[in-house]
């Protein structure tokens, strides 16, 4: 109460002590030279403030209010563009580069204004662009990217305590992840081995600048993904002096410093540690997540023609059981049960070199993932003697990355082509026990799998008809030398094609289709039976899919858009269980590691639906942002009938709005609903069985069952009220983020645990061949509420 007391004591403060004096530099360049460009019209977004570049294209504005704006910047010849968005206060002035692309012509009929939303040449439909003022503001998410993601269309959300992308009716192991630049496998802490989800974001929301967000459409030089690629864009460190920025957030605090080293050089450095097992432990909740993550950006520009970036991202993660509840409930029981001991840390480092010329630029990347995952498991937690251990897991993935990328423009057209060679090396450690037809199978392996990937892209684009209609074609193909089976770029080539035509200055229609593939996870290529990489042997292949996508889009203003998208996926060569008989497109969303089976690409899925979203990103800090996905998602089943995925949601709807009110203060409110999910009942006769049910302490699917049942619709509301005080040398900012306010309570599958005497002993049936269990309806939901601070100098 003390600390509340603190909050709304500085919420109260007098507006007077306050300066209001922020400041922005920054610079107009060519996008493909990198020659700086004098005399460029800048302008305050939404203001009449306005000034030119001078002779080295460096411009700067003074005495502006403080919070989040975007520089718009117009000149004779080129495209008008408008900046990423920045946040300006009295302590220190940020940096913004503008990157003008030249215009081949002049359009007569047809005015183009800057507009905050993103559209590209490669990309018409499917592209969201994410702004960091959404991301600060953003309710109910906590400056967790991934939690921002889930506002925007075809992006599903779930009541689990899950960051989870699961885009379009696919799963959630189907996107990729770049960071100005470089892949990074891995965005969120305690991460799901082979899929992308984890219950915290890795990425600090300090660091952002902006995201851009595929639903479709991918550009030829990303690779790899069948349903979502996200690009992170970085902020660049201070170029006059250093700044400190410390946050008190939901589940960690954090501290980051950046500024300039030198004359050519500016840096970003932070470092969280998270207090949830403290919070955790005080809640009595039965496991304690504990984690610390750092990140860092350095970039040097030797010249106006040479620049180098370094980046950094790494995480330590530690999963222990709370086994200090004094007589747990059947749902703590329950948990205990089933969740192991899990120890994980990644990181990745790369390094991004740009080499500009005249018509060109040429960039290198190279970068070094690693991930190391350790799990063990008691049966009920017992480790007096290692006959109770049922799980024992120790794996590690690394990959090498090295890609090359010429950028060209030349007489109207846009020419990208590269290469990418990968070197990884998985390696794994198991031993646990399954139970497959009635009897225990032993699973006892050692992996140490290394793989070369190799791959080639190309992509033109144009715009024709005095600019009117833009067309891109793309091309890809990926290999490997894991078998005969994906050694031949030819069997992953990949095409892609995009139109879009201006119909007014408002309206445009816009149209992609394309083909692409991805690698199944290392857990399935590493997967050994017999000492024999049994999927290698069931002549194991890249999974497929073609994307069919048209829309329409409408700008009445350029910080108003409205846009309706129809999409349809096609699946192929899906990784399919042979002993559970589903196919590995409805896993992932869960805790522990996804593939390692034997498995064959024998199955076949669809998703297909469609998509409308209204935004509004206006000057005056309004932001709004609706959006309503239909969707439908099947697989084939072991008979191969097309059946509802985990993912059939049917209906999202979600609806973000924030408001900048007098006195820099701000509300905000989030509204989700997610219809309700398909889900397979247990195995009751399976999970009682004691042999059955001490090989993995807990129960059994029924997967003659799978996704027969559903769960009702999930919906929820979150709120945030955010004060900020912008004082001469220092900003403080607080807010209070409230979930699930009206305490709704989503339902989940039956807990089952085993029935219990007076004394503690497990009751049993058939001469004790069968444990008595007991299922206990479960739902999951609480009000959550949260205190942020946040302090830059």
């Amino acid at each position: 109460m003390r600390k509340v007391g603190l909050i709304l004591l500085l919420f109260g403060l007098p507006i007077c002590i306050l300066a209001q004096n922020a400041a922005v530099t920054g610079k107009v360049v060519d996008a493909v030279s990198n020659e700086p460009l004098p005399f460029v019209n800048v302008l305050v977004s939404g203001t009449s403030n306005g000034t030119v570049t001078d002779e080295t294209g460096h411009f700067e504005f003074r005495n502006l209010t403080p919070g989040f704006i975007r520089i718009e910047a117009s000149f004779v010849g080129y495209k008008k563009a408008i900046s990423s968005e920045v946040e300006v206060n009295n302590s220190s002035a940020p940096f913004v580069e503008i990157l003008l692309e030249k215009s081949v012509s002049e359009l007569d009929e047809v005015t183009v204004t800057a507009s905050p939303f993103r559209k590209t040449i490669e990309s018409p439909v499917s592209l969201r662009s994410i702004g960091i003022g959404e991301i600060e503001k953003s309710p109910g998410a906590n400056r967790d990217i991934s939690k921002i993601i889930q506002s925007f269309p075809g992006v599903q959300s779930t009541p689990a305590f899950r960051n989870d992308i699961i885009i379009r009716g696919g799963g959630p192991s189907e996107s990729r992840f770049y960071l100005d630049g470089v892949e990074v496998p891995f965005i969120n802490h305690f991460a799901t081995q082979g899929a992308s989800g984890g219950p915290v974001g890795i990425l600090n929301a300090d660091f952002i600048r902006e995201v851009n967000y595929y639903s479709g459409a991918f550009p030829a030089n990303r690779g790899n993904a069948l349903s979502g690629v996200m690009e992170f864009y970085q902020i660049d460190g201070n170029e006059e002096k250093l700044n400190f920025h410390g946050t008190l957030g939901a589940s960690e605090i954090a501290a980051t410093l950046d500024g300039p080293i030198g004359e050519k050089t500016n840096f970003v450095v932070s470092i969280r540690q998270s207090y949830l097992q403290f919070l955790f432990s005080a809640l009595e909740l039965p496991f304690l997540p504990t984690f610390t993550d750092m990140q860092f950006k350095v970039r040097t520009r030797f010249d106006k023609k040479n620049e180098l970036t370094l980046i950094g991202l790494g995480a330590n993660d530690l999963f222990e059981l709370n086994e200090d509840i004094e007589d747990p409930d059947d749902e703590q029981k329950y948990i205990l049960s089933e969740i192991p001991v899990n120890k994980q840390w990644s990181y990745t480092v790369g390094a991004v070199y740009k080499h500009y010329r005249d018509n060109s630029y040429q960039t290198f990347v190279a970068s070094r993932s690693h991930l190391d995952n350790n799990a063990y498991k008691y049966l009920d937690n017992d480790e007096s003697s290692e006959d109770n251990k049922i799980l024992d897991y120790d794996s590690q993935e690394a990959e090498n990355k090295f890609r090359f990328e010429n950028t060209s423009r030349m007489d109207g057209f846009k020419l990208n082509f590269g290469a990418n060679l990968d070197f990884v090396s998985y390696k794994n450690s198991s031993q646990f026990r399954r139970f497959y037809e009635g009897q225990p199978v032993d699973v006892n392996y050692n992996t140490n799998l290394n793989l070369v990937k190799y791959g080639l892209f190309a992509q033109l684009s144009k715009s024709v008809f005095s600019e009117r209609l833009a067309l891109s074609l793309g091309v890809r193909a990926d290999a490997n030398n894991y078998s005969s089976s994906m050694k031949n770029l030819l069997d992953q080539f990949s095409p892609r094609f995009s139109a879009s035509y201006t119909l007014t200055d408002q309206w445009s229609l816009n149209f992609n289709t394309g083909r692409y593939y991805q690698l199944p996870a290392y857990t399935t290529l590493g997967y050994k039976e017999n000492d024999v990489l049994v999927n290698k042997s069931n002549n194991l292949k890249y999974i497929a899919v073609d994307h069919v996508i048209g829309g329409l889009e409408f700008r009445p203003r350029s910080a108003v858009q409205l846009s309706a998208e129809a999409f349809w996926k096609g699946y192929s060569q899906y990784p399919f269980s042979v002993n559970d008989q589903v196919s590995l497109a409805n896993l992932g969303a869960d805790y522990g590691v996804v593939g390692d089976e034997e498995v064959t690409s024998t199955s076949e899925g669809r998703a297909y639906g469609a998509e409308f979203q209204a935004r509004i990103n206006s000057t005056d800090g309004f932001n709004f942002n609706l959006s309503y996905t239909l969707v439908r998602s099947e697989f084939n089943d072991g008979e191969g009938a097309y059946i509802p995925s985990s993912w059939d949601a049917k209906h999202l709807i979600t609806l973000t709005t924030t408001k900048d009110l007098k006195r820099n203060w701000r509300v905000g409110a989030r509204w989700r609903f997610v219809g309700g999910l398909p889900y397979t009942p247990w195995d009751i006769e399976k999970s009682s069985m004691v042999e059955a049910w001490n090989l993995q302490g807990g129960p059994y699917y029924d997967y003659t069952q799978l996704n027969a049942k559903r769960f009702d619709p999930f919906h929820q509301l979150d709120i945030r009220v955010d004060k900020s005080y912008y004082f001469e040398k220092l900003t403080a900012k607080f807010y209070i983020d409230i979930q699930n306010l009206y305490n709704f309570q989503a339902q989940e599958n039956d807990i089952v645990v085993r029935a219990e005497d007076a004394n503690g002993n497990f009751l049993t049936t058939d001469n004790g061949t069968r444990y008595v269990l007991n299922e206990i309806e479960s739902k999951s939901g609480t009000v959550l509420p949260t205190i942020g601070i946040i302090i830059e100098f």
